[in-house]
């Protein structure tokens, strides 16, 4: 008895491997599935400007990353009661000081820079085709800060227009390997008829631009969720986010679909020693645990020694 639809993936001809460089960006797929990576060593970055949805905002993006421009007080806008931010970013950049934000978000663009240079591999999720045009600048905003709403005009992209942003990207780096998905997430405020005809013009625009390149390669997280994992269990309360189980169900065909075979035995010792490093004794003095910190510093130095391009970092407990 087939209880399942399952979503046929052809595994890509070149795949991820410890050591190449990985760059998320975009929707909660880019942040849920590139913090997995990151935490099992992958020398990975997520969303250095927080999560962007749209075509336009992460072409913007992808080309701050590449050049590297600065942040200047031109780029700043009051957000909140007395805090600023810029458009390029999320709320999570929120600070109440002009002078600490630039630095902050200076810093973290140098970062973000220069792992660029070195990516091999750029990860897009993309979650909705509106856009919000700012009327003072009449550029896209990656994020509306909770602004005015006659601020803004609310703009629709067309297929068109998210394949001219898609190959733009692809045009600049064509040294890079791109995966594309679109986000199973659906914009309830959009509306579910709205919400549904900007997941297909979003489907038609990568189909389009995965013909056209060799490096761009599509990931169907979308028919995932919504066709192989077709059960509100699969579901937080909100109807909208996808479970932890489900999650780490598109984790595993992204797996199967992206990264190298040969470095899946690696992959399984990282996700142990990170469990192992995540642990918390309650008798740090007894013979047992000595014996278990053993146990951990063999485990660090098997997978040092059989995966030397592992982030070993990575696997630590943030503090």
């Amino acid at each position: 008895m087939i209880l399942q639809t399952e979503i046929k993936i052809q595994p890509l001809e070149q795949t991820i491997a410890y050591g190449d460089g990985l760059l998320f960006l975009g929707s909660c797929f880019a942040d849920e599935v590139g913090n997995i990576c990151k935490d099992l060593g992958f020398n990975a970055m997520v969303n250095p400007f927080g999560v962007i949805y749209n075509p336009a905002s992460v072409a913007q993006s992808v080309e701050r990353l590449q050049s590297g421009k600065p942040f200047s007080h031109e780029d700043v806008i009051s957000v909140g009661e007395g805090q600023c931010c810029t458009f390029s970013h999320n709320t999570a950049f929120w600070n109440d000081f002009e002078t600490v934000l630039l630095e902050q978000v200076n810093r973290s663009l140098a970062e973000a820079h220069a792992h660029f240079t070195e990516t091999k591999w750029l990860i897009i999720s993309l979650g909705s085709s509106w856009v919000f045009r700012s009327k003072d600048t009449q550029k896209v905003v990656s994020n509306c800060h909770k602004l005015p709403a006659n601020q803004f005009d609310r703009q629709f992209l067309s297929v068109e227009q998210s394949v001219y942003h898609l190959s733009g990207i692809i045009e600049k780096n064509p040294e890079k390997q791109l995966i594309i998905t679109v986000s199973p997430l659906r914009h309830l405020k959009d509306g579910l008829h709205e919400n549904q005809l900007s997941k297909a013009a979003l489907l038609l625009a990568v189909d389009e631009v995965c013909k056209r390149f060799e490096n761009a390669h599509y990931f169907p997280a979308y028919e995932i969720l919504l066709d192989e994992l077709r059960d509100y269990r699969f579901y937080k309360e909100d109807m909208v986010h996808p479970t932890e189980q489900a999650v780490r169900h598109i984790w595993e065909r992204f797996t199967d679909f992206a990264i190298e075979p040969k470095e899946k035995s690696a992959m399984k010792a990282a996700a142990e020693l990170k469990q192992m490093l995540q642990h918390k004794p309650l008798f740090p003095e007894s013979e047992s645990f000595k014996r278990f910190e053993k146990q951990k510093q063999l485990k660090i130095s098997e997978l040092s020694n059989n995966c030397p391009k592992i982030i070993l970092e990575n696997l630590f407990p943030k503090a």
